[in-house]
């Protein structure tokens, strides 16, 4: 029984580059599979414009139309991968039938092998933007980084990444990771180091004294006013129907799903839709743990207070004094089974390049703010270009970026 391999994931490529891409997705339920397969998608810098989930609680069905983003070029080869990404998060076609979950749940559950990239190189404008964006060609995904500027122009970088190829124990993929590094920065480089570390090096989670009320507090950038979360009884006899409209932004479909997820939510029948001006209509039937509606009144609003926090706000992003110096703040919530945003870390580069402004240092770090964790993102900006750069345009072009 089951389906074949090839066709729990099909993807139907668009031939105009305007016309989205649909991608079919037909395989065993689990709870959180929405939020794991649209964390793959934004990772891959695809746009959701479209989407349909149906699921009888042992299967389903979910259709993604998708455009990728206008400066990633797509070809055969990065659908293939990303293809082999989504079957890979699946629960395997047994599952379904009482037989094991052991492909997909033991091999999440498993703890990955941290490694550490040290690499010592000749400061340049862009070059932890370039630095990044070849670990995300590589699937190298960075959990902690540390960027220290000396004062002679040269570069410490300290990145400590898993590799979602597995692979990167190996000599072949340790010259493969230094070859693409050494292709992007040319003679900057001096030297690079590859080492297995343990998991306890990343380990930072903890109470956040020291970070600026900029963050830890409510803060004026957000991606709308205007949010609006309804939840309904009566449609359904065995479903809540909780409806969204909202203004769109990167990974909205996302940050529904892992919300969904960490209330351990199960999503029956959803439907996504973006309409024109960038405004979305979201409709989801969905059920507890327990395979009930939700009537009690109190788990309603946390609920729907909840998504309509992570909405309004799913990133903060702060410009604030750090002595004499000025630093960068982002820091974005993190799923309760410990990842992270994707690519948020490329995109922060990314807008400091454009700004025309310097990283000087750069960590990564886990902190607790109210309930939840955070992954919080500490730049310290170069003197000199920080100061040529206003705060305000700072933040507003991270978040632009970002969002």
């Amino acid at each position: 029984m089951g389906i074949l391999h090839d066709d729990v994931v099909i993807i139907n490529q668009s031939k105009n580059e305007a016309e989205p891409s649909v991608i079919t997705i037909n395989c065993p339920d689990k709870t959180g599979l929405g939020c794991d397969l649209c964390r793959i998608l934004l990772f891959f810098g695809l746009t959701i414009v479209r989407g349909d989930v149906s699921t009888d609680g042992k299967w389903c069905y979910i259709v993604f139309w998708v455009i990728p983003k206008p400066i990633i070029k797509w070809d055969t080869c990065r659908w293939e991968l990303l293809k082999n990404r989504l079957i890979g998060t699946c629960p395997s076609c047994s599952s379904a039938f009482g037989i094991s979950y052991y492909s997909s749940e033991l091999q999440s559950s498993m703890v990955t092998d941290v490694f550490l990239i040290k690499l010592f190189c000749y400061d340049r404008k862009g070059l932890s933007h370039d630095v990044t964006t070849v670990f995300c060609n590589l699937e190298l995904n960075i959990k902690k980084v540390k960027v220290s500027t000396t004062p002679v122009g040269t570069v410490m970088n300290l990145f400590f990444v898993t590799d979602t190829r597995e692979l990167l124990h190996t000599k072949m993929r340790q010259e493969e990771t230094y070859e693409a590094l050494v292709d992007v920065m040319q003679a900057a480089i001096i030297s690079c180091n590859i080492e297995k570390v343990g998991p306890e090096v990343t380990a930072c989670s903890q109470a956040s004294p020291f970070l600026s009320s900029a963050i830890t507090n409510d803060v004026v950038l957000r991606t709308s006013n205007n949010v609006s979360v309804t939840m309904d009884n009566s449609f359904s006899p065995a479903h809540t129907l909780v409806q969204i409209a909202c203004q769109d932004h990167k990974g909205l479909l996302y940050d529904i799903m892992r919300t969904l997820k960490d209330y351990n939510i199960q999503i029956s029948y959803g439907r996504f839709y973006l309409k024109q001006g960038r405004k979305c209509e979201i409709d989801l039937f969905i059920t507890q743990a327990d395979g009930k509606k939700i009537i009690d009144p109190s788990m309603q609003r946390a609920l729907s207070s909840r998504l309509q926090m992570e909405l309004l706000q799913p990133l903060r992003v702060a410009v604030v004094s750090r002595g004499p110096d000025t630093e960068l703040l982002v820091a974005n919530p993190v799923e309760l089974s410990s990842k992270g945003r994707p690519l948020v870390f490329h995109d922060i580069t990314l807008a400091l390049n454009m700004l025309n402004t310097c990283i000087f240092l750069a960590e990564i770090g886990r902190h607790v703010i109210g309930d939840q964790e955070w992954e919080v993102y500490r730049v310290l900006l170069d003197e000199g270009a920080s100061l040529s750069t206003p705060r305000r345009k700072i933040e507003e072009g991270v978040w632009k970026l970002l969002m």
